[in-house]
């Protein structure tokens, strides 16, 4: 039985009549009172201005900005992403209000308190624990992240067998929730003498054990069996302490480990998780989900950790996730990176990294011998296999990535494209009067109607291929260089109330949205260009990994040199 049948249907509604929404919703954003009702910034969008309203006599909440709304039971499902009966035990919690259980389901908790206090025994443990507490030393991990982790040791088979006799604890339910095994009718712990690390659900509810030896144990680390609380292909470690920076940031770190993890935490690196021991799984998909973040994988440089990083990148991306591959040179892992201090070079990794769809591509790419017709043929069907289980839009945005790498015609992934002609990078068009082509050029125009007004702003064109930006409107801008302000064009435009004239950051803004579109443009046109594939392939790589993203992130670049450095003849 799933946790949604848990809860008794007479204590569910007792607990509905004693919820007030104003308590629960003040427990997570400060309400301020307006009138009859409460108003707040609204915690599920960025505002500026309270649009985000709480009705104590509705017993409602909604917010005009983003339209979500809802009781006090939807508001925690959305704020913590909880499920239905997650969000009443959450809120029964918070009143400190009892709920009531099916019998069978008391059975349940009645375990859970069993992990519960295996966890504190472990903890205890770990305080007289003087190896351990060296181990964990030498790695980095400092005492705030013991505690937060819950960070123990466990003992002798005999201690703990003990620990649950004195405590009253069933053996056999031991064993049911993973904490014992048994061989021959005689029972002994699985963790022995291992620093050991507590695994919860998303939503907090601890369900078993990861431990790591001490004693050189030939298995290094091992986690807890299969029970029916704990499936390890569903759980992700950390993701109920990380929870709410991954949905802050939109953004979440999948490593490998527990002290990945927990070095990532210490260092700022909130919204880190792991796998448990095992690939990513279609079972970890509705988890990845929520919130939408984008997810960056945070691998091994080895052999291994490319073989991982292929077949989370698949699975992710057909599955309609985005995120990018992080690969760790020199045989270092997160873990080594944060307790050597290189936290700047941590931050340019995950800042970087490989697209998902270029990383599985590439992958396959690498797998075949692409000088021989026949292995080129394998990885392009291989390939085109792939991209047909992604999305139409998706594909098509990577189909140039595509032929680019493998030297084929784009035509061959998508035959739609067989009536494209070759035709130069940038197409040469001449100027129009303003009044044919207004809606289409607004943020040209707005640049220009910038610069009649603030002539200092032509500073930050230095470096920008104005030729491109302003284009039909070239004769425009050489009037505006000139002063020659009295021009009819550009009197036209100074009087037009259409266009404002923007601020120092909202011209760069704009500059880089305009070179982010002719970049696009350059990715998808640089198939159909004469030149080797070796360019190619540099062209798009550094139009991926460099360029979009410092535009994106509204650092202006030197347009001139970077065009000047790729040879397009």
């Amino acid at each position: 039985m799933g946790v949604a049948n848990m809860i008794e249907k007479s204590s569910e509604e007792e607990l509905k009549a004693r919820i007030d929404i104003v308590d629960i919703i003040s427990n997570y954003i400060e309400l301020k009172l307006s009138g009859a009702n409460y108003k707040a910034r609204c915690p599920f969008h960025g505002e500026k201005t309270p649009s985000f309203v709480v009705s104590p006599a509705k017993q409602i909440f909604h917010c005009f900005g983003c339209g979500k709304g809802g009781d006090a039971i939807e508001f925690v499902k959305e704020y913590e992403k909880l499920n239905y009966s997650e969000a009443l035990e959450k809120i029964a919690s918070i009143i400190n209000f009892p709920l009531r259980y099916s019998r069978e389901d008391e059975t349940k908790r009645d375990i859970y308190k069993i992990l519960i206090q295996v966890q504190n025994w472990y903890r205890d443990n770990l305080k007289s624990a003087i190896k351990a507490k060296k181990y964990l030393k030498s790695r980095g991990i400092d005492g705030d992240s013991i505690e937060k982790f819950g960070i123990g040791y466990s003992k002798s088979s005999n201690d703990l067998i003990d620990f649950l006799n004195r405590n009253f604890i069933s053996l056999d339910e031991a064993k049911e929730v993973g904490v014992l095994s048994s061989r021959d009718g005689k029972f002994y712990a699985r963790l022995i003498d291992r620093i050991t690390f507590p695994i919860y659900t998303q939503s907090g509810k601890i369900v078993g054990f990861g431990g790591r030896s001490l004693s050189g144990h030939s298995a290094k680390y091992i986690n807890s069996p299969q029970t029916k609380l704990f499936n390890k292909s569903k759980i992700l470690y950390g993701y109920h302490i990380a929870r709410e920076s991954i949905y802050r940031k939109r953004e979440i770190i999948i490593s490998e480990g527990y002290l990945d993890v927990i070095l990532l935490h210490q260092a700022g690196f909130t919204n880190s998780v792991a796998t448990l021991g095992t690939a990513l799984t279609k079972e970890h998909i509705p988890l990845l989900k929520k919130g939408e973040p984008k997810v960056i994988l945070a691998y091994d440089g080895d052999e291994a950790g490319i073989n991982a990083g292929f077949k989370a990148s698949f699975l992710l991306s057909t599955n309609g996730i985005d995120g990018k591959v992080v690969l760790f040179p020199d045989g270092l892992d997160p873990a080594d990176m944060v307790h050597k201090g290189k936290i700047d070079e941590l931050n340019r990794l995950f800042s970087r990294g490989v697209n998902l769809i270029e990383f599985t591509i590439e992958t396959i790419a690498k797998s075949f011998d692409l000088k021989n017709p026949y292995q080129k043929e394998k990885a392009f069907k291989e390939i085109k296999s792939y991209l047909l289980q992604l999305s139409e839009i998706i594909r098509d945005e990577f189909i140039p990535f595509a032929s680019t790498l493998l030297n084929i015609s784009p035509r061959l992934f998508n035959p739609k494209l067989a009536y494209i002609q070759k035709r130069p990078l940038v197409e040469k068009k001449s100027i129009e009067p303003i009044q044919n082509s207004r809606c289409s050029d607004i943020g040209t125009l707005t640049l220009l109607k910038t610069l009649i007004e603030k002539p200092e702003m032509l500073k930050l064109l230095k470096d920008i291929d104005t030729e491109y930006i302003f284009n039909r409107y070239r004769d425009i801008y050489e009037l505006i260089l000139d002063r020659k302000l009295d021009n009819p064009k550009v009197l036209e435009l100074s009087l037009d109330e259409c266009y404002k004239s923007l601020n120092e950051s909202e011209f760069k803004r704009t500059i880089c949205n305009l070179l982010i579109i002719k970049y696009k443009n350059i990715q998808r046109e640089i198939i159909y260009q004469n030149i080797s594939y070796p360019t190619k392939q540099y062209i798009m790589r550094k139009i991926n990994t460099e360029i979009i993203p410092n535009l994106k992130r509204g650092k202006i670049l030197d347009d001139k040199a970077l065009l000047s450095g790729i040879n397009l003849s």
